[in-house]
C-alpha cells in the first residue's frame, strides 16, 4: 500500500523543519495542530485544558524535532508526545482534588472539651479570618504555620513549584493582615 500525498508532503515538512526551515516548521504546526487538539481533547474531556496540553506538546515537540531520526514516525510520535501531557495534565487536577478533598476530610476534635476549644477557635478573629481565605491559601497557611512544613516540603506536598507557595503565602498574609488590621476586636 503506498503513501498518500499528505504523508510525503508531512515526511517532506518535518525534514525540512529538523533541517531549520521555519516555514515548513509553520506548514507543518498548522498541519497537524486541528489533529492533536482533537487528540488532546478526547483524552482530557476539556477543551481548556486540551489546549494547554498541545502548547506544551508543541514545545516538546520543537526540542525534540531534531532527534527524530525517521520522519515517517511523525505522527505516532507527536500523537504519544499529547498523550503524555494529557496525562500528566489529567494527574495534576486530581492531585489538586485529592489535596483539596483531604484538606475538607480533615477530621476534627471530639469530645467536650474540643468542642469548647472548637467553639473559641471559631470565635477567634484569626480563626474567622483564615477561614475566609481561598482554599489553596488555607492550604499553604496550615501546612506552613500549624504543621511547620518548610516552603519546598510544601511544594512537594502539593505538587507545585516553590515559587507558587512562596505567592500564596504572600497573598494568604495579605488577606490576614488586612482583615485583622480592619477588625478593632483583635
Amino acid at each position: 500500500m503506498g503513501r498518500s500525498r499528505s504523508r510525503i508532503l508531512d515526511e517532506y515538512l518535518v525534514a525540512s523543519a529538523k533541517a531549520g526551515d521555519r516555514k515548513a516548521f509553520a506548514r507543518l504546526a498548522e498541519s497537524w495542530q486541528k489533529r492533536l487538539l482533537a487528540h488532546a481533547f478526547r483524552l482530557t474531556g476539556d477543551a481548556e485544558m486540551a489546549l494547554d496540553v498541545v502548547q506544551d506538546g508543541w514545545a516538546d515537540i520543537v526540542r525534540g524535532l531534531p532527534t527524530l531520526k525517521d520522519p515517517r514516525v511523525f505522527p505516532a510520535w507527536a500523537f504519544r508526545i499529547i498523550s503524555r501531557r494529557a496525562a500528566d495534565a489529567i494527574g495534576r487536577v486530581q492531585r489538586k482534588r485529592r489535596t483539596e478533598a483531604a484538606y475538607a476530610a480533615e477530621p476534627k476534635a471530639t469530645g467536650e472539651s474540643a468542642n469548647r476549644m472548637e467553639a473559641q477557635a471559631d470565635s477567634s478573629p484569626l480563626h474567622r479570618a483564615i477561614s475566609q481565605l481561598p482554599t489553596k491559601q488555607r492550604v499553604v497557611i496550615g501546612l506552613f504555620y500549624l504543621e511547620e512544613f518548610s516552603i519546598t516540603e510544601i511544594a512537594v506536598a502539593l505538587s507545585v513549584p516553590a515559587g507558587t507557595v512562596k505567592t500564596r503565602l504572600m497573598h494568604a498574609r495579605k488577606k490576614l493582615h488586612a482583615s485583622l488590621k480592619g477588625d478593632d476586636n483583635g
